[in-house]
């Protein structure tokens, strides 16, 4: 459209076609700020915005890359400020947190991924914003106090990127897209109904035409040309768009050299038909889309399908008591229903959104948050999936049911990852930008040797060259090497957060395990006690220990079979220590010779945890669990990297674990869980990569210091969210053989990018030398790719046959 466009003085008027600055639309009603043009209010305010806070690199990264605005309306996002809405939406509230995931249809490049992830500099009341740019989503975090709902909505809106809210009907949670792209199922079938057509239009010329039907093979050709456009213009558009924005970005990515080749391939082909030169490649061309697609559609498949198996396969059971009749059962958390009652005991996980049924309950939101204090929640308010439970045992009914894979996002949750980024990954990003590069330079030698050489063949060759070179099979090896070895460490009762964590073990020089649940189990323990206690007293002592998940608390309360009706008040756990309440209005306090008041001098070859009753010491219970079954042969296995035995209990156990170790392993006891973290930092600053083992309650700050920290359980219920693992207890005497497998994971990762090069190698000294055609060239491209599925996961299986005892794979 023509509009008037002011000088840099303001003072002369010129017509010319002007866009908006912001989202490139004609602009209608001509706006100016900084001298820059903008369609509407609403882009112009974006712009404002960005601007006032030095966002408009923005602008730097793609030129026009905002959405209009024209028709946003203030007041649109107004219900999701309404409470039954809210609390729909929101994954997460309180008073001064709050988490909602948004669909963002908009998201489309890098541009939008630097904008959303930099919201908290738009309005201070946002905390963080993250992107999924696969599954276009974001998940933003802020502060209620400070910024309304709706606000997070309009202002996301106004800067172009407008959320799709749907609610289910049924559920009445938000819900998102489709789990498969339909655009791509229907460009795949575009390619194929074309190539189809080309293919039938092209049989006379392969047949061989009579001379007298000329005339009949150019209505051929130009038919296969109006087939093909469809092709260029829509199938196609992936390479095409990703190769424009790439370079628009002044960067090359792999989709460059396959866009330059379709385009060569087109061209050529049309200007042959034209100029009557010969009948062109069109059925090459169509053919090479429509197997690129088939290419694109199985990486996609694959993924989603290795997106599956982690989500449901390879992480914890996490499981919670359910209430069945008059008794409580354990159940897996995907198996609970909305209106289930469940308990959850001090430092267990909350495994779904509930309401809570006693009158107030502290939950430590840090698993979801980051922030360690406990929040008070009151009878009848909503207690969210994630949170801890700190204190007395509680009892809440199901109000929405939860998804292993939704817990297993919070584990991966940014504050409890590890700063070092993968070494293949950096390996691979390294490689890919240089590929690119390589190819197109391989491909102008190439091309300025056949046309001297035989210039007919310079543009199937030149093609074929560019489809042919993928590092697709590159960036597929660590993942899927990786992902299949989650799988099998989860069959195997080894539940590691995410793939890194496999890369850091095969690292690992350096082993430190704690004893009370690690290298000592529960089962059959000899337990006696030593002292006074009434029968209305050791009802209270078993009632307080039932509240408590650690080990020795549970062994006790099971061994005391007594005092059900009592309720504890004040209940608190003070790890590395015991734990203390008020029963009966009466002080009872269990746990270490200190924290009891015990002063005297004492000598057990046992495990000793005392009771003070209304600050009375009035005995101790000596707990003498055994050794977990065949531990000893694999510390023998593990040789030199089992460094070292960290106890919080006295020396009783001293003999016994110096005939279970290794001469050269310390033996630590009386160690605090500061003394335990500062233990693995020391090893840290001596370049080891460590490995701690723990039971994740008195340890779990050594857990996240450690490279590797692995919470060992019976009770799948509780871990800490700082582990990078869990271990099924009696798997503990299969580390070693764990460790050896993570170490064959980075072997089979070597040897599939050798498999990767190899075949780059193969296929590109067929394709300059001319012995290999574009549709071929098309067909090979996808086919490195299911070569390296298939290689890493039948390495993977071999592996874990040869490693593992108990084969699962």
């Amino acid at each position: 459209m023509a509009t008037l466009y002011p000088d840099s003085g303001n003072q002369t008027l010129t017509e010319q076609d002007v866009k908006c600055y912001h989202c490139g639309e004609p602009c209608d009603e001509l706006l100016w700020q900084d001298d820059k043009p903008f369609c509407c209010y609403g882009c112009k305010t974006v712009y404002e915005i960005l601007s006032a806070n030095d966002l408009c690199e923005y602008y730097d990264l793609e030129k026009n890359p905002g959405t209009t605005l024209r028709h946003v309306s203030d007041e649109a996002y107004v219900y999701l400020d309404d409470p039954q809405i809210r609390k729909k939406i929101l994954g997460f509230d309180s008073d001064t947190f709050a988490r909602v995931q948004f669909y963002i249809p908009a998201i489309h490049c890098v541009s939008c991924i630097w904008l959303l992830e930099n919201l908290q500099n738009l309005n201070a009341g946002i905390l963080r914003s993250e992107v999924n740019f696969v599954q276009k989503t974001a998940t933003i975090d802020f502060n209620p106090t400070h910024i309304r709902l709706s606000e997070i909505a309009r202002l996301i809106t106004s800067v172009g990127y407008a959320p799709k809210i749907n609610l289910d009907a049924e559920t009445g949670k938000m819900t998102q897209r489709a789990s498969y792209d339909k655009s791509l199922v229907l460009k795949l079938t575009v390619a194929g109904f074309c190539f189809g057509n080309v293919m039938l239009f092209s049989f006379p010329e392969y047949l061989g035409l009579d001379p007298s039907e000329g005339q009949l093979a150019q209505i051929f050709s130009w038919l296969n040309i109006l087939l093909s456009i469809p092709v260029l213009l829509y199938s196609d558009s992936y390479y095409m768009v990703s190769a424009w924005k790439s370079y628009k970005q002044r960067q090359i990515n792999i989709d460059v050299p396959i866009a330059v080749g379709l385009i060569a391939l087109f061209g050529r082909s049309v200007w042959d038909i034209v100029t009557g030169y010969g009948p062109g490649y069109l059925d090459s061309f169509t053919g090479l889309v429509f197997f690129l697609l088939i290419g694109r559609w199985f990486q996609n498949k694959t993924y989603e399908s290795l997106a599956f198996d982690r989500d449901f396969k390879s992480y914890f059971p996490l499981a919670v008591l359910r209430k069945a009749k008059n008794d409580w059962e354990p159940v897996v958390v995907y198996n609970l229903e909305k209106g289930d009652q469940i308990k959850v005991r001090n430092m267990e996980i909350i495994p779904a959104d509930s309401l809570l049924l006693d009158n107030e309950a502290f939950i430590d939101y840090s698993f979801v948050t980051g922030e360690s204090k406990p929040v008070l929640v009151k009878k009848g308010e909503l207690v969210y999936a994630g949170g801890k439970l700190i204190g007395q045992p509680i009892t809440l009914v199901i109000e929405n049911r939860t998804s292993q894979s939704h817990l297993t996002s919070l584990w991966n949750n940014q504050v409890f990852q590890k700063p070092e980024e993968s070494r293949y990954k950096r390996l691979i990003d390294k490689a890919a930008k240089r590929f690119t590069w390589v190819i197109l330079g391989i491909t102008a030698v190439s091309g300025v040797y056949w046309y001297m050489a035989n210039p007919s063949q310079v543009w199937l060759i030149i093609t074929s060259i560019l489809i042919v070179a993928c590092p697709c099979a590159l960036a597929l090896t660590a993942p899927f090497t990786y992902g299949n070895m989650l799988r099998v460490f989860g069959k195997n009762n080894l539940y590691l957060k995410n793939a890194d964590v496999i890369e850091r073990m095969a690292a690992v020089n350096a082993v430190v395990f704690d004893k009370t649940g690690t290298v000592t189990h529960g089962h059959d323990p000899e337990i006696i006690f030593t002292g006074e206690l009434s029968d209305e007293e050791k009802g209270w002592v078993h009632t307080l220990t039932g509240y408590s998940t650690h080990p020795l608390s549970k062994l006790i309360h099971k061994y005391l079979h007594i005092g059900q009706g009592n309720v504890v008040e004040e209940f608190k756990e003070i790890p590395g220590k015991g734990i203390e309440g008020f029963v009966s209005g009466i002080r009872v306090r269990v746990g270490s010779a200190r924290f009891t008041g015990f002063h005297e001098r004492f000598e057990d070859l046992s495990s000793t945890v005392f009771v003070a009753i209304a600050e009375e010491v009035r005995g101790y219970f000596s707990v003498r669990t055994a050794v977990r079954k065949n531990i000893q042969e694999m510390l023998g296995r593990l040789g030199d990297r089992c460094v070292a035995m960290l106890s919080g209990d006295s020396k009783a156990d001293y003999v016994q674990m110096s005939t279970l170790f290794q001469p050269a392993t310390q033996l630590l006891f009386n160690q605090s869980p500061h003394d335990k973290l500062h233990y693995i930092s020391n090893l840290q600053h001596q370049h080891k990569q460590v490995m701690m083992l723990g039971d994740g309650l008195n340890d779990s700050g050594a857990l996240k210091q450690a490279d590797v920290g692995i919470a060992v359980t019976d009770d799948t219920g509780v871990f800490t969210p700082a582990c990078d693992g869990i271990l099924q207890g009696d798997r503990v005497s299969g580390l070693d053989k764990f460790l050896s497998l993570a170490k064959s994971a980075t072997g089979i990762v070597k040897a599939g990018f050798v498999l990767s090069f190899t075949y780059n190698a193969i296929a590109l000294s067929f394709a300059v030398t001319g012995h290999l055609t574009p549709l071929v060239a098309a067909i090979l491209m996808p086919l490195s790719s299911i070569c390296v599925v298939v290689f890493t996961t039948v390495a993977v299986n071999i592996a874990a046959k040869r490693h593992l005892t108990k084969q699962l794979a």
